[in-house]
């Protein structure tokens, strides 16, 4: 009879790729996949480790998998196993620690995999010095087929100072064009109508396997190839810091084919202080450059941020520059984060701490100027008409979808909308 397999992911898109493309793997090797909430043989547990929550987080749903299911085996992967091997191996319940050099090796190290003892502390540990990991291991989510997310990058050579990122997943290097391509052929077979391409560095694509040289191509060479394929409708780029999405890029994007009017471009502090705090590679002078540029080619293009509130250091005036900055700026959108201290990080030894119901009241604030943003947004486009790719049913029976610029629409469930194309009065 064929092992039963659940998995559960925590984070980024980035890790959603990597869960699906490890789930694919374990059904070709003659696991049957089962629901998270189902019993299963085994749980794999595919983490997060950018703040304290997302670790609490991982602890919390062992916890339950042993009350459902004390029999399971757990496995824990992904970027908190990597940082903390030792740590997760005394959690009760967790059988196996895959570090990043082994979470792709997950279907041979299940084959050999024993239920550790009940109390715990017992777990294998597969895990190497980060320096080590080296390679990139394609994948891609192809759950829903209206959205898949593609990745085709790994790891960062920066080093932010509040960052654990480059611990966890290593030199940044990526995938090939010609990989990517297939990628996306593949995708396309599969009904696919828009692709995110992922990385945890994005606009560093280009660096090869061994996280040193480089291939022969670059992130704009990259979207160049991409929009000359067919089968695929949208993609969108993820994520992509300021100081590598040139003007290039943003001209390209603007006269696309396939590649829609939206980025996402990390911002963390609208303090030039605070910027430099946090080893970060530009100035809040150069990110409004950006910002114009796109906003010259492309006046309906959605942009949204990326922003660290209660970094060490950030006093009432600092934070003010953040929020005034965002104010004035013609941006549509925030991700807002509460710093949280990660060990191994310059920041954590930073001095002043701002305290922590500061940092709170300052990510409700951005998180209110981040609703006016997108409802001004929004308002802008009423009147005109804009393409939406509704997704499949979503909660209380309405269908949900976005425009190419990433306005979101909702509307009653139709049966002949779900995964489709719809044009749309805003």
């Amino acid at each position: 009879m064929s092992k039963t397999v659940a998995f559960h992911t925590l984070g980024c898109k980035l890790n959603y790729s990597e869960t699906s493309t490890l789930s694919r793997t374990l059904e070709a090797d003659g696991f049957v996949k089962k629901d998270f909430e189902e019993d299963a043989d085994v749980y794999v547990i595919n983490t997060c480790s950018v703040t304290e929550n997302a670790d609490k987080e991982c602890r919390m749903i062992v916890r339950r998998i042993q009350k459902r299911a004390p029999e399971a085996m757990v496995v824990i992967t992904g970027c908190y196993a990597q940082l903390k091997p030792q740590e997760i191996a005394k959690i009760e319940g967790v059988d196996l620690v895959l570090g990043a050099a082994e979470k792709f090796n997950l279907a041979n190290h299940l084959k050999e995999l024993t239920k550790g003892p009940a109390d715990g502390g017992g777990a294998k540990i597969c895990s190497c010095d980060i320096e080590e990991v080296a390679g990139f291991n394609s994948s891609f989510s192809i759950n829903d087929r209206t959205r898949a997310f593609l990745k085709v990058q790994d790891g960062c050579d920066y080093n932010c100072s509040f960052c654990t990122i480059p611990l966890a997943r290593g030199h940044s290097r990526s995938d090939s064009i010609t990989g990517v391509l297939n990628n996306m052929r593949e995708l396309a077979a599969n009904g696919t109508k828009e692709i995110v391409l992922t990385g945890i560095n994005l606009g560093d694509f280009g660096k090869g396997n061994d996280g040193g040289k480089a291939h022969d191509s670059s992130f704009y060479e990259l979207i160049q190839e991409m929009d000359k394929e067919a089968g695929i409708d949208r993609i969108r780029i993820s994520s992509i810091e300021p100081n590598l999405l040139t003007n290039e890029i943003i001209s390209f994007v603007a006269q696309s084919r396939l590649f829609m009017p939206h980025f996402h471009i990390p911002l963390q502090s609208g303090s030039n202080k605070i910027l430099g705090a946090m080893r970060r590679r530009y100035k809040r002078e150069l990110y409004a450059e950006r910002v114009a540029q796109i906003k010259e080619l492309m006046p309906h293009c959605c942009i949204g941020v990326d922003v660290i509130v209660g970094f060490p250091g950030e006093s009432d005036d600092d934070f003010k520059d953040t929020y005034d900055f965002l104010h004035q700026l013609d941006v549509s959108y925030f991700h807002v984060f509460t710093y949280s201290e990660r060990e191994n990080t310059l920041a954590a030894d930073m001095k002043p701490v701002v305290p922590v119901h500061i940092r709170n009241e300052r990510n409700k604030a951005l998180r209110n100027l981040s609703y006016q943003k997108m409802q001004y947004f929004t308002e802008q486009h009423h009147g005109q008409n804009r393409k939406v790719l509704f997704e499949s049913a979503g909660k209380n029976g309405m269908l949900e979808g976005y425009t190419d610029n990433y306005i979101k629409i909702q509307t009653p469930f139709r049966p002949e909308w779900e995964r489709q194309f719809v044009d749309w009065d805003i």
